[in-house]
């Protein structure tokens, strides 16, 4: 058995009356952290946004008017894009709010002189805590007495070995005594202490928009200024023009359904779609625009131990230094390892690999990351006292050769040694641990198990533009090998001590140049991160712990393995379950599918919504009547949102568009512009001719009973000629801007060469189907009469000839404006390659 001093402690601890005064002035151990957002305030702030009241103020009047269909219309998309929002909130919230970094097992306390055992949450201020094996600590304060305690640290700050704790030092809540007995002093308790604060951070709400929502974020909020703009402009002319509430409503919500809401849901229904399909692979999505997020990252910064390695070690080789037989050291090696107390992966390492049986132990020196070695003295047939530890640490050099030639291959070397006195004492009379005179035995060379798929995940994203940062609390040189094996190589690995004496800009080089960091501590991970956002890097950061949290939260996206702590696994954006590391690769291309996809519907979206706006301008600048109606906005749904689900679900991956707003104004402005000329002219053409028509009574009479059933006018009626010519003229409209909608799905997908002006030949046939499909879908809504009549279309031959007379002219004029680059042109832009 391990051999442990007598552990003193003050005789009575804190009295009843003392605890009752702690807990008077709040000293406790309970927290009230809580997520930053309550129910309430997540629907209020998804439900009530500036747009959304305006739509159901608009939504109310038309029900009070009675027009039920056209307030389903107007509303209705709004408000499922704010139910959807509110979910996610919702689900983010709860899971956050269940994040936890202590157990909250029973303590034992010293009080009023007897050891009892509380609640976690009745700890006070100045308790009196009992610490042995398999305690979590819960409160933060020093070991009290002479005891003697080993404590597991990994979770707060990566490393994997235990840590010695004696009379005066630390303990802070979230670390795990692994061994030993003694008593701590509770002095930071409740949300002071350690654990709290770190949990707290982790349930701070923050969602960082991804580059593409950012981009439609912009575009939308430019919309909604000139649908603004215009608005104002329309409402008081009708005012002016005395129409009924009704018509101004109605023009109320045809303007609110210019502004592309749909893009919002759509993006939802894609990055849902991508995170199924992602966690099929491998990767678990937590926060949903992270489908989108992995795509850009041009930077991954990585902890070691736990992350790219399992956090087990394999013993390699054990090279014999004296001459020994190598089968005797061996063995004595093995009974070392086992007479050890220590739980740590070397010594796991070594008992998994050699032979021998535990020996009675006299004295033992645990490691310490400080000292870089550890020791047992054992009793038996042949008393003596092993060594184990760094050759540095052990005042080895003999060997230097040696060493380099196993740290070259990529392993861990530590110096096994024994004492040449077999009684050697371990620690001085002040009790603190000592080396005795060594004999050096042998060298062990020990290697790190290398997570599957690593090396060649990081090697593909490398080869793919995307800079490798190993960041780790480990020793600089350690993480150097294993960076090397996997094909990261630094000539000059740094310390987080090196990178805390720069200024900031050696710190900003550093960080951007360098590629092995060794002795970082969590809030120096954390700064480097905010660093390499500030040189616009797109940044993800892989970690495990909970010392991984600030730099987890940093990140664009953080990338937890599944095997880490559950707080890290929670806080991060993606899980890797399994700890699959090769997960990443599907993942990011998945993330660049689902980000073309997206992108082809902008180009989609936008066209369409710039048509409407310049046809309304159009229209009005001519006089004529408003030439849309709410239910034949909503056939956008059809024309455009379809499309562009089905468009998205084919997309092939393609890399982000840094350029990505100038490339859509090169395609809006020349598709709207043509679309809205011919299009006015088409309504112009129509209006007149109907116009003209019914006054001089040349329309056969059962069209006009027709028209008079639609209209709910009589002929005789005055405004019944401008209100027939308005519906055939709107009619005539929306089945054209529905199939140059069509065609913009083959010029931006195109088929065959014909549709080549604004982009090349495309392989995918698909589209071209999809295109004939719609156009068979909006033939069927023509021809149903209950379909037609549901979207406010009088389907009419004068329509179809004035339809397909404007669309080969549209066809020929925008074809011939992408492939000379005229816009370019016009404004003196210079033609980048591939445009």
């Amino acid at each position: 058995m391990t051999t442990t001093r007598p552990v003193s402690a003050p005789p009575t601890g804190l009295t009843s009356a003392q605890v009752e005064a702690a807990r008077r002035r709040g000293d406790t151990n309970r927290t009230t952290a809580r997520a930053s957002r309550t129910y309430v305030r997540i629907l209020r702030a998804n439900l009530f946004t500036l747009f959304n009241n305006f739509l159901f103020v608009i939504g109310l009047t038309l029900l009070a008017l009675g027009r039920t269909k056209d307030a389903v219309v107007s509303v209705g998309l709004g408000l499922v894009n704010s139910l959807i929002g509110s979910v996610q909130e919702v689900r983010a919230k709860r899971k956050l709010d269940r994040l936890k970094l202590l157990h909250r097992a029973p303590c034992r306390v010293m009080r009023d002189g007897v050891e009892q055992e509380v609640p976690a949450e009745d700890l006070v201020r100045g308790d009196l805590i009992r610490v042995a094996a398999r305690d979590q600590i819960v409160v933060d304060g020093p070991v009290t007495g002479d005891g003697r305690l080993e404590v597991d640290e990994s979770l707060l700050t990566g490393e994997p070995e235990p840590v010695v704790k004696h009379q005066g030092d630390q303990l802070l809540s979230g670390s795990v005594c692994v061994g030993g007995t003694g008593w701590q002093t509770a002095e930071r308790v409740g949300g002071q202490s350690h654990a709290a604060s770190v949990t707290s951070a982790a349930r701070s709400w923050s969602v960082e928009p991804t580059p593409l929502q950012w981009r439609i974020d912009l575009v939308i909020r430019i919309v909604m200024l000139t649908v603004a703009l215009m608005s104002a402009a329309i409402l008081a002319q009708a005012t002016l023009k005395g129409l009924p509430l009704v018509r101004v409503v109605q023009t109320a919500a045809v303007l609110s359904g210019l502004i592309p809401y749909g893009l919002f849901f759509l993006i939802t229904v894609s990055y849902a779609v991508g995170a199924a399909t992602i966690a099929r692979r491998g990767a678990l999505i937590q926060q949903i625009n992270a489908v989108e997020s992995l795509c850009n990252v041009d930077v991954l910064c990585t902890d070691k131990t736990g992350t790219l390695t399992t956090g087990r070690l394999s013993l390699e080789d054990v090279q014999v230094l004296d001459g020994a037989d190598p089968g005797t050291v061996r063995r004595r090696l093995g009974e070392a390892a086992r007479s050890m107390s220590g739980t740590g992966p070397t010594v796991a390492a070594l008992v998994e690999a050699l032979p021998g049986t535990r020996l009675a132990v006299r004295d033992e020196v645990p490691f310490s990351s400080a000292r870089c070695w550890s020791a047992v003295s054992v009793e038996g047939a042949r008393p003596a006292v092993h060594i184990l530890g760094a050759a540095e640490a052990l005042g080895e050099a003999s060997a230097d050769a040696a060493i380099g030639e196993l740290t070259g291959r990529g392993l861990r070397v530590l110096v096994y040694a024994t004492a040449e006195d077999p009684d050697a004492d371990l620690h001085g009379r002040d009790g603190t641990p000592r080396l005795p005179s060594l004999h050096p035995v042998a060298l062990v060379a020990l290697r790190d198990e290398l997570r599957p798929g690593v090396h060649e995940t990081l090697r593909d994203l490398i080869d793919r533009g995307v800079a490798v940062k190993v960041i780790s609390g480990d020793d600089p040189r350690t993480v150097a090998v294993l960076a090397r094996r996997i094909g990261l190589d630094d000539a000059e690995p740094r310390t987080g001590a090196e990178l805390e004496a720069m200024t900031p800009e050696a710190f900003g080089d550093a960080v951007a140049t360098g590629v092995v960091f060794g002795r970082v501590a969590p809030r120096l991970k954390e700064r480097m991160l905010d660093t390499l956002r500030q040189q616009g890097r797109y940044t993800a950061m892989i970690g495990d712990g909970v010392n991984d949290l600030p730099s987890l939260k940093k990140a664009h996206v953080g990338i937890a393995v599944e095997s880490g702590s559950s707080v890290a696994c929670d806080v991060a954006d993606v899980v890797l379950l399994d700890d699959a590391f090769d997960a990443l690769a599907p993942a990011r291309h998945e993330g660049r599918r689902i980000v073309s996809g997206i992108t082809t519907s902008m180009y989609l979206y936008l066209a369409r919504v710039s048509v409407s706006i310049l046809v309304i301008i159009g229209v009005a600048i001519l006089g004529l009547g408003f030439p849309y109606e709410p239910a034949q906005v909503a056939i956008v749904l059809f024309t455009v949102g379809l499309p562009t689900l089905v468009l998205t679900a084919w997309a092939p991956p393609r890399a982000p568009d840094p350029g990505l707003l100038g490339s859509l104004g090169r395609f809006v402005v020349p598709s709207a512009v043509v679309t809205a000329v011919f299009g006015v002219a088409l309504y112009a053409t129509l209006f007149r001719f109907v116009q003209s028509g019914i006054m001089a009574h040349h329309v056969p009479p059962e069209l006009v009973k027709r028209f008079e059933e639609f209209t709910g006018l009589v002929r005789s009626d005055a405004t019944f000629a401008d209100q027939v010519a308005t519906v055939v003229a709107q009619t005539g409209l929306t089945v054209f801007t529905s199939l140059t909608a069509f065609a913009l799905i083959l010029f931006l997908e195109p088929p065959w060469r014909m549709f080549a002006g604004w982009t090349t030949v495309r392989a995918d046939k698909r589209p071209a189907a999809l295109v004939a499909a719609l156009v068979a879908i909006l033939l069927v809504i023509l021809s149903v009469p209950a379909l037609s009549r549901y979207f406010s279309l009088v389907p009419n031959p004068l329509i179809y000839i004035g339809v397909a007379v404007f669309l080969p002219p549209w066809f020929l004029a925008l074809r011939t404006i992408w492939r000379r680059n005229l816009l370019r042109r016009v404004l003196g832009l210079k033609d980048p390659a591939g445009r």
